[in-house]
This record gives structure tokens, sequence and C-alpha cells, in this order.
């Protein structure tokens, strides 16, 4: 039997990634939804773990109309604590970090050879295994990487230490983001074993509002070449992969659709490319993802968010080949009616005839 236009059917998620023509509706997609998020829309606490965690966000999903559930693992690059400051949004938590872009644990070689490298084989994959019985109907699970080769060359070598050593020591840098890439593989070859895990996110931020971190060239010999072995191996196993990218990348999305091969692009910013002339541009190769600025869902009315939102969807939805949802995320500073008030657009003008 077909299912119902807002039951689960992660089919029509597939049928954007793969360009494939319009499914029954638009689907909601989003990269990460802030736990304060969540409970705001579920009026209940967050359970921290087991079961009841995965069930809440199952629920949160299935309640608002998603087709899949994220699912988590223990894998991450130890290096240096975040610098803090207070958490100004209206649902705090506290504290907000950012990264320290003068130091990274690894300046040297030195550093690299005394750098305790993480293996995937000691990572517990725990969570997606537990989603899988849980699931309704229809639903899937997707995977995010955490951070890609190019935020953790940032990471682990810090930003300003990256960009001297790329002209000083090349050769560290590729040492770097050869570890950094062997252990990104092997999570998504560990992720594909489960047949529920149905796409994967490339998680991995590449500019900023002008252009990319480093050089297109750089990207080029340090970051692509393991993003396309990752992308190919998903392939082979039948997932689609889609990017998340904030910053400029206009200088190398040729290179992501072509030779990279993502199946779709997530991020967005009006100030640097509204999704909608992405689309236009490239979106008879590629998917376009979200694109619901986030400067608009934290700062507009509730009344300006959906006027805005249902503009994007009619400029964006004819021909399929985009989901609805933010720009980036749903973070804790955006106001939860606005968040709403996205998706109820959507199931105002986000079906389709067919």
């Amino acid at each position: 039997m077909p299912k119902g236009l807002w039951e689960p059917d992660f089919e029509r998620v597939l049928t954007v990634l793969r360009r494939q023509g319009e499914p029954d509706r638009v689907p909601f997609l989003e990269l990460i939804h802030d736990a304060k998020i969540m409970e705001g829309v579920m009026g209940a606490p967050a359970p921290t773990e087991g079961d009841a965690w995965r069930k809440y966000r199952i629920e949160f999903m299935r309640k608002l109309g998603y087709d899949c559930v994220r699912g988590f693992y223990s894998f991450g690059f130890p290096g240096h604590q975040n610098l803090l400051a207070d958490d100004t949004a209206p649902a705090s938590k506290g504290k907000r970090g950012w990264r320290d872009e003068h130091h990274g644990p690894i300046e040297s070689w030195q550093d690299f050879e005394q750098y305790q490298w993480p293996s995937v084989q000691d990572a517990s994959f725990e969570d997606i295994e537990k989603l899988g019985p849980l699931l309704p109907d229809g639903m899937q699970v997707v995977v995010t990487l955490p951070s890609g080769v190019l935020e953790n060359l940032v990471a682990l070598m810090g930003y300003e230490p990256l960009c001297y050593a790329l002209s000083e020591q090349p050769q560290l840098v590729q040492a770097v983001a050869d570890q950094i890439g062997e252990a990104e593989l092997a999570l998504y070859q560990r992720c594909c074993q489960f047949d529920f895990v149905s796409a994967l996110w490339l998680n991995d931020d590449l500019g900023f509002k002008t252009q990319t971190m480093i050089s297109p060239d750089d990207l080029r010999r340090y970051v692509f070449p393991w993003h396309k072995r990752m992308v190919q191996y998903a392939h082979e196993q039948g997932r689609p992969v889609m990017l998340h990218a904030c910053g400029n990348v206009s200088e190398v999305i040729e290179d992501l659709i072509e030779q990279v091969g993502i199946d779709a692009k997530h991020s967005f910013e009006d100030v640097i490319q509204p999704v909608a002339e992405f689309k236009r541009q490239y979106g008879s190769r590629v998917a376009a993802l979200g694109g619901i600025d986030v400067d608009v869902l934290a700062r507009r009315t509730e009344q300006q968010v959906r006027a805005y939102t249902r503009q994007v969807i009619e400029e964006c939805a004819p021909g399929g080949g985009w989901a609805l949802g933010s720009g980036n995320s749903v973070a804790n500073y955006i106001p939860v009616e606005n968040f709403l008030a996205m998706l109820d657009e959507g199931r105002k003008v986000g079906v389709y005839s067919n």
C-alpha cells in the first residue's frame, strides 16, 4: 500500500538525492536539531542515553514529518579544548565554544609521532545498532561524519599553524590528512554494514563568506582525494552521500560534483548564494538541500519566516531534487515557533500534484 504523505518514507528522500523527479511531497531534512529545540517541540526534557533517548529522537522526527533519524557513534580525534563564552541564546546551554585558531596538538613531526591516534575498531556503534529495531516502518537512519578531513586538519594542527605548514611542512600536512582520511573511510565502511543506514552525511566545512579556508589547489591535494574515496565506497554500497560544507565553495563546486561525486550539497547562506540560485545553476547535476537562511530563522518574525519559506519552496520544489530545511542547522538560538513555521509552510505548499 502507498504510504500517507506524512508517514515516514525514506524513498522520497532517495528520490531527491538521486534526482529522479518529484516525490509525493518535498521531504524535510536537517543535519542537526539542537536538543533544546527538540525539548521545545516535545514539551519534555530529552533523555541523555539508552533506548529512551533513541525513542525520543525517533518520535521527534516522526511527529514533525521527517523520514529519517540521525545515528551516532563514539569516535573523534582528541584535541585542545575549545575556547568558551556565555551562551546568550534564548534556550541557553550555559556556555558556547569555538575553536582556538592559534594552536593545535600537532604542529610538528614530534607532535605527530606522539599523538595518540584513535582507532575506529575501538569505537562504539551501539546507538546505530539499537536504532534499527526501533524504527517505524519507512524510516531509515542517516549518519554524519565527525567533521571531515579539512575540519579535523584545522582542529588537529590549528588554523594558523596549518596555513604555515602548507608552505613549510607539506609532508606533515599530508601525513595528518592521511591519518584522518583512513579513519573516516573506516567509519564509512563500518556504518554501511547496517542495512537501515541508507544515506551518509559528509560533514566538512570548507570555507567562509568569500572563499575557501585553504586554497583550492590545497583542497585538491590533501582533502578531495579522501572525499572521493569515501563517496566512491558509499556508492559501491548503494548509499548516496550528502555534503554539508559551510562557506563559499564556488571555486571548487565543479570538483565536488565531477571529481568527488557528491549526490547533494547542503549549507546555504543568502549572503553567499541563495539555494534557489544554486539549484538553477547546478540542480541538473546535484541535489540541493535546505537553504532556509539561518539569519531569517533566527531574527525574523514568524510571518516573515512563513513568507520567506513559501517563496523558497515555490522556487526550489518544481522538478524535485530539493529537500526543505534550514540553511545550516536548527540551533538553540532559533525560536521554536520559527522552526515550526518553516515546516508548516512545507506541509501547506510542498505537496506535489502528481
